[in-house]
């Protein structure tokens, strides 16, 4: 059945007749070749492998989004989509060789039992996991509701490894990821997913913060990669009068095609708002920023986003598998769409181009601002960020932030405030110490680059008339790269910062630390602190 659909959506434009005679000749070549490869084949052939890479090029010259899903990754994207399993309750990943627990979830089993973030994995049910995948060890703790599991975890600082009892539950994960007061009158919302109880969790978010004094709202949609289309309408629903369009969904099948309007009576049509949108966000989170936009509901601030236009259905397929794909492309309130990326055009070499900025279209909001479609959605307020050094990306990267994170709450069980919690000096030369003693090493761009003119130079036969400013260069390369942690001090100590405020009390801990000296946050705080700028935005042309 993939085939059939590849295959319909290369001839959809032929004659009826000639379109079905090409979709028979092409099944038939498919199928005869694969036999004579599976025959003759000077070596043995998986069939099920080779017909896998056959559906995954396929669809890899549509879309990144169309996929095949088979019957063993239902369960994976179902969790994807519904943010519902059997397990713990806690999320895993590799860190310098060891499996770790990098975020329990609040009030799941895991949490409720001791399992701290940071504990290694030894064993489930007597099973030694060391040296396993993250899937692997997944899979061993996930199970049916009710039934036990028995972890043994090792804890920085405890003399013997720790077991650990538990029952599994239903988990089901939340959105949102913080909300609270960043002012005394300005509520802050963190929305990550759209999967199913999104806009309830925003609207239960939103309800309480306004009975603390929230008279104005920021709703953080940076980084979220969207969801749930019906989802994103609620969303929207919470902020704009009942039986207003949302979004409208267009594509080959007609009678798919539908409007989206809000449906649910909204929880406040007039406070102010703010939107964080970054170049993560997609999706869902386009919809429900570009819906505000085009309303002149909320200001929209941060960088312009990713661009996905585009819309999936999933359809079942023979022996339980199923395949999501792209049916058609939406289009907020103004008429817009701002699909970024031309994959109904490519270019002889495969490659996908952004739509020209000589294709795009000027629309009209409500109240008569312009906004453009074909390049995701441009900010209102754009807020430019300081790049992050490359000795920072390679230190996250490399798991000695978290590594030193664990170490550190181990040593000072005694949780500090964390609104004004800043690292030491000491403490900073604590972990110059820890990364010197494991030999962490990275590269620099410039570093590769130098390398390689080198190498030219050789190639060329330049090198003997340009050793001398070569060497000089690569001296001086040499020489700022060791200063780097110097260089980059209060950077790093930043992100130390946070990771040890998530290693506290995750992701109510982080924000603590990292909203004050968000650039984007304390952006939009004075925004909304001047009624006549955040007027004269949404009214400005």
């Amino acid at each position: 059945m993939i085939l059939v659909l590849g295959v319909v959506l290369a001839f959809a434009f032929r004659r009826p007749a000639e379109k079905y005679f090409d979709i028979a000749k092409s099944l038939d070549i498919f199928a005869t070749l694969f036999k004579e490869i599976n025959a003759y084949y000077v070596d043995e052939v998986e069939p099920q492998k080779l017909i896998r890479k056959g559906i995954d090029g396929m669809l890899e010259s549509l879309d990144p989004y169309t996929d095949y899903i088979p019957e063993d990754e239902i369960e994976s994207f179902r969790i994807s989509t519904t943010g519902q399993y059997g397990g713990i309750g806690a999320l895993i990943g590799i860190i310098n060789k060891k499996t770790v627990v990098t975020f329990p979830y609040k009030d799941f089993p895991a949490y409720r039992s001791g399992i701290k973030v940071g504990d290694e994995i030894i064993s489930v049910d007597g099973k030694d996991v060391q040296g396993k995948s993250t899937s692997d060890v997944s899979a061993l703790l996930k199970g049916q509701p009710k039934t036990e599991i028995e972890i043994k975890v090792r804890r920085y600082g405890q003399k013997d490894d720790l077991t650990f009892k538990i029952k599994r539950e239903k988990i089901s994960i939340d959105n949102l990821a913080y909300y609270g007061l960043v002012e005394s009158e300005i509520g802050y919302i963190r929305l990550d997913d759209f999967t199913s109880g999104a806009a309830n969790e925003v609207s239960s978010a939103l309800i309480e913060l306004k009975q603390k004094g929230a008279k104005k709202i920021i709703l953080d949609l940076r980084e979220n990669p969207g969801g749930l289309l019906h989802e994103a309408v609620n969303v929207v629903s919470l902020f704009i009068p009942r039986g207003e369009v949302v979004v409208s969904t267009k594509g080959k099948v007609e009678e798919w095609n539908k409007t989206y309007t809000t449906l649910n009576s909204p929880v406040d049509t007039q406070i102010p708002m703010i939107v964080l949108v970054s170049e993560g966000s997609a999706s869902a989170s386009e919809i429900v920023a570009g819906s505000l936009q085009d309303y002149d509901r909320a200001v929209l601030v941060g960088k312009k986003t990713f661009g996905k236009g585009l819309v999936q259905t999933t359809r079942p397929l023979a022996y339980n598998s199923q395949l999501k794909v792209t049916t058609a492309k939406y289009y907020v309130p103004s008429g817009r769409c701002i699909q970024a990326l031309d994959y109904t055009h490519r270019k002889d070499d495969g490659t996908v181009e952004r739509v020209a900025d000589s294709l795009k279209s000027e629309f009209k909001t409500k109240q008569g601002r312009k906004v453009y479609d074909g390049g995701g959605l441009d900010p209102d307020v754009t807020v430019e960020y300081e790049p992050v050094g490359t000795v920072t990306s390679a230190l996250i990267s490399s798991g000695w932030v978290f590594e030193f994170a664990s170490r550190y709450c181990a040593e000072n069980s005694n949780q500090p405030d964390l609104k004004s919690f800043h690292l030491t000096d000491n403490d900073y030369e604590k972990f110059m110490k820890l990364i010197k003693e494991n030999k962490f090493s990275y590269s620099t761009s410039l570093e590769r680059n130098t390398k390689l003119l080198i190498e030219t130079a050789r190639k060329e036969k330049y090198y003997n008339e340009l050793e001398g400013q070569l060497n000089l260069l690569k001296n001086k390369i040499d020489a700022g790269k060791s200063t780097d942690m110097i260089r980059f001090k209060s950077e790093i100590k930043q992100i130390l910062e946070e990771q040890i405020a998530f290693h506290y009390s995750q992701n109510d801990g982080q924000a603590e630390v990292s909203l004050p000296r968000d650039k984007a946050v304390l952006e939009a705080r004075r925004i909304l602190n001047d009624a006549s700028a955040y007027k004269k935005i949404l009214s400005s042309n």
